[in-house]
């Protein structure tokens, strides 16, 4: 298999907007709309090239989302842009009634998610939009773990036909996905193979899970790494393949333990294949202010904790 090697540090916001500023290049149709945070959500690029098809909402997440929808019935193609809290709690019910219900081709794309916020705290980092965006019937969940991939995902659900929420991040990451990998929305990538454990990880805790196996690798343990880029929908058959191989699982995710990827994971089991799984999440509380890196040991979402959560599930086998 491939070594994954960081190619140099990038915010995968930025990511999002060079994606953005292709697209506005190619597909006539794209519309971009933010609230207030076109630097944040790095759509400057977008505004300067294409002013006649970007709309600057202000402080008005609801309007903005209601316009995104009217915008489809044109053949529009529009992508919002704000934090992931004002994207998905503040604006739920204009999100469920006018998009969801009512299928609107509308590209929900949301920076600043999850703890690595940092110093904003707890009133903005967010970390139950995943799962609110899942129990929306037709939603597709997206949630990206590095440059490379949040760009390649941006230019792939432009072509995807319906609603789609795109979750990514604010701070400096690593790079290490291939700048000409496919992004194929609800296919899993299998990063490492191994025998002994499957590590399920999404965003951020992707590179987590690759140091994480290569410290478990100096224990003899051998795990296996699968990036799950696409929550919803889920690629279940390469979660039970790789399963039906390990026989345990950790699932990792800048996430509340209640409601994301892991609880996805565990319905994907019970229903096929019971094994032991450990999660590696926020238990069910909100974050604080502090930088990323000190929220990430804290809360227990790196590598280490990653490593312990296998060591948990092995006894369990």
């Amino acid at each position: 298999m491939k070594k994954y090697i960081n190619t140099g540090s990038k915010d995968t916001r930025s990511g999002f907007g060079a994606g953005l500023t292709e697209l506005g290049q190619k597909n006539e149709n794209v519309v971009a709309l933010c609230a207030d945070l076109i630097g944040s959500l790095k759509m400057d690029d977008f505004k300067k090239n294409h002013p006649e098809r970007f709309f600057q909402v202000g402080i008005a997440e609801a309007n903005m989302i209601g316009i995104a929808a009217g915008l489809t019935i044109g053949g529009k193609i529009p992508f919002t842009g704000t934090f992931a809290n004002f994207s998905t709690g503040r604006v739920y019910d204009q999100i469920r009634q006018s998009v969801a219900y009512s299928d609107k081709n509308v590209k929900i794309c949301a920076s600043h998610a999850g703890l690595t916020l940092g110093e904003d705290g707890a009133t903005h980092q967010i970390l139950e939009d995943i799962g609110l965006m899942k129990m929306l019937p037709g939603m597709t969940v997206i949630n990206t773990c590095d440059f490379n991939q949040t760009k390649a995902a941006t230019i792939a659900i432009a072509d995807y036909h319906g609603p789609v929420y795109l979750r990514f991040g604010r701070p400096v990451v690593p790079n290490f996905m291939p700048d000409d990998a496919p992004f194929i929305i609800g296919k899993a990538i299998l990063l490492q193979e191994g025998n002994d454990v499957t590590i399920i990880a999404t965003g951020h805790l992707v590179w987590e899970a690759l140091i994480a196996a290569e410290k478990l690798a100096e224990k003899g343990i051998s795990a296996e790494v699968i990036n799950i880029h696409t929550i919803k929908p889920l690629d279940e058959d390469a979660i039970l393949k790789s399963v039906a191989k390990t026989g345990c699982v950790v699932t990792a995710e800048e996430h509340n333990i209640l409601g994301g990827l892991g609880e996805s994971v565990s319905r994907t089991l019970v229903a096929n294949n019971p094994l032991p799984q450990e999660f590696v999440a926020v238990n069910d509380s909100f974050g604080e202010s502090g930088t990323p890196e000190q929220l990430m040991e804290k809360y227990k979402l790196n590598n280490q904790a990653i490593v312990e959560a296998v060591e948990r599930v092995i006894k369990r086998k």
